[in-house]
């Protein structure tokens, strides 16, 4: 039985997992590192930090278990997508990353648009000018800090650093390069037109590689520091929610998954490449070769229920410390008492504005319909329909792109709410699914290096072999047919707000 491992590259941490080729976990470590915000808005990192967090976490990893590196058949790695990485003719990083939740590049996006023109880069790379992206990114270095962007010679992102710290190879995959905003989606290669026109030098961006494929191999001095072998082969991986997708098993057209978690995600699987021309949703090119992914973001997922939490809930709080529960566990409960549409009560789930569908800014949260009659219970139920009527939002774009979601599975933090899960079922109206596996990113790219080891022949065939199901929630018909009801009536609320939301924020 050979082993595989998988590295995680998050915001707040870097974890490593070792597997068998099977997914069984064999141990799993992860390193917390900081966040810098030297202004409103900035978001940074050091990209030293998540390179000896890869490191003490691979070393540790394998003394905890005790497999010997010749025993890795092959590496792969996951990461936060986005983030901007600046290296000088000899390899220093010139700056902190600038990475994925930063907004400082409205002035760039604007500059995008004007060089490029909206439609044209949503026809080239599929998605609208973004603030959080990387190419608004390089742009900005150049506009502010020129004496920088002198010096560079490389860009990568987060989790290709890494890759060149375990190589020596400047290399990414396509998954990831789709949210660089510089790659042609369609032909799965850097665009010649964007970088022409963005005057950004084709020569600093790294070699494009298929998620599975094989991009360098562990060196020397790499495998002395951490007890690799040195030529341990490291595929290409994905962007975390790629990733996450194969470890899921989503990896087939009807096949995606809703994640629950601070913000909301509906990624569906597609082998025919569809782009929403009012740029709703994310297209990216998927970590299964010659296919893509389309991807749906909701604001104030999870969020709104911890707000919630956090403000009315303390009662149930105090309980959950004495019952040793999960206080979200008390709240489904209090939920559950209540009937579907929430005693006639909706809620907007915008609390930071909201994407898909409306590409909002100034979109704010909304309780609808809230009487004298309705109690905390209700508000709570609200609060949880209302996320997932924003989710179906989701995945409405998607049925407009001709894009089949008939197979859901749920991750996250909401996912783990059997309540959610049912909501989610009857209102995409197909079952909704758990997978036994947690690892989700880390299982995904170790996959990858399964088949880029010859373990598994495709990336299908090692997601049926391995990704297995927990929990299968069915739809009911009479509860889908009355959250239709409420949720057609929940999409007339925010275009009768629109202008209003704009007032507000103006004030």
């Amino acid at each position: 039985m050979a082993y595989i491992l998988g590295v995680d590259c998050g915001t707040s941490g870097t974890k490593t997992v070792l597997f068998k080729e099977d997914g069984t976990v064999v141990s799993s470590v992860t390193v917390e590192y900081p966040m810098y915000q030297p202004k409103n808005g900035y978001a940074e990192q050091d990209p030293k930090d998540w390179s000896d967090a890869m490191l003490t976490t691979i070393k540790a990893v394998l003394d905890e278990s005790g497999v010997k590196g010749d025993e890795v058949a092959g590496i792969g790695i996951s990461g936060q997508m986005h983030g901007l990485v600046m290296l000088d003719k000899d390899n220093n990083v010139l700056r902190r990353s600038i990475i994925w939740c930063d907004q400082r590049t409205a002035a760039e996006v604007d500059e995008m648009n004007e060089k490029l023109g909206r439609e044209k880069l949503i026809s080239i790379t599929a998605n609208p000018a973004l603030t959080g992206w990387t190419a608004a990114k390089i742009l900005w270095v150049r506009n502010n800090e020129p004496e920088i962007y002198e010096k560079c010679r490389h860009i990568l992102l987060p989790k290709d650093y890494l890759r060149f710290i375990l190589t020596g190879e400047y290399a990414t995959e396509v998954s990831d390069a789709s949210g660089m905003q510089l790659l042609d989606i369609a032909n799965r290669c850097w665009s010649k037109e964007v970088c022409k026109d963005l005057d950004i030098d084709m020569s600093m961006l790294a070699k494009v590689y298929e998620s599975c494929e094989v991009t360098g191999r562990v060196t020397k001095k790499i495998a002395d520091m951490t007890g690799l072998k040195e030529g341990t082969i490291v595929v290409g991986g994905g962007g975390d929610n790629a990733a996450a997708a194969i470890g899921t098993g989503v990896c087939e057209d009807g096949k995606a998954f809703t994640t629950i978690g601070t913000s909301g995600v509906v990624f569906a699987h597609t082998s025919q490449m569809s782009t929403d021309k009012l740029g709703r949703v994310h297209t990216c090119c998927a970590a299964v070769p010659g296919s893509w992914h389309v991807m749906g973001v909701t604001q104030g997922a999870g969020l709104s229920l911890k707000w919630f939490r956090d403000n009315f809930c303390h009662s149930e709080m105090e309980t959950a410390k004495y019952m040793g529960v999960d206080e979200y566990y008390l709240m489904d409960k209090q939920a559950e008492t209540v009937p579907v549409g929430a005693n006639r009560l909706l809620y907007l789930p915008y609390l930071m504005g909201e994407r898909t569908p409306h590409l909002d800014p100034d979109a704010r949260g909304v309780f609808f319909g809230l009487s004298a009659m309705h109690t905390k219970k209700d508000m709570l139920r609200a609060v949880m329909e209302g996320v997932s009527y924003s989710l179906r939002d989701c995945v409405e774009v998607f049925r407009q792109m001709d894009i089949n979601v008939s197979d859901m599975m749920a991750c996250g933090g909401g996912g783990s709410s059997p309540l959610w899960r049912s909501m989610l079922a009857d209102l995409y109206g197909c079952q909704v699914k758990t997978a036994s596996s947690k690892e989700g990113p880390a299982l995904g790219v170790a996959l990858l290096a399964a088949v880029g080891a010859g373990i598994y022949s495709s990336v299908p065939e090692a997601c049926k072999a391995v990704v297995k199901t927990d929990k299968i929630q069915q739809p009911d018909a009479q509860r889908s047919e009355e959250y239709e009801k409420f949720y057609q009536l929940y999409t007339e609320i925010y275009p009768a707000l629109k202008a209003q939301f704009a007032k507000l924020a103006a004030l």
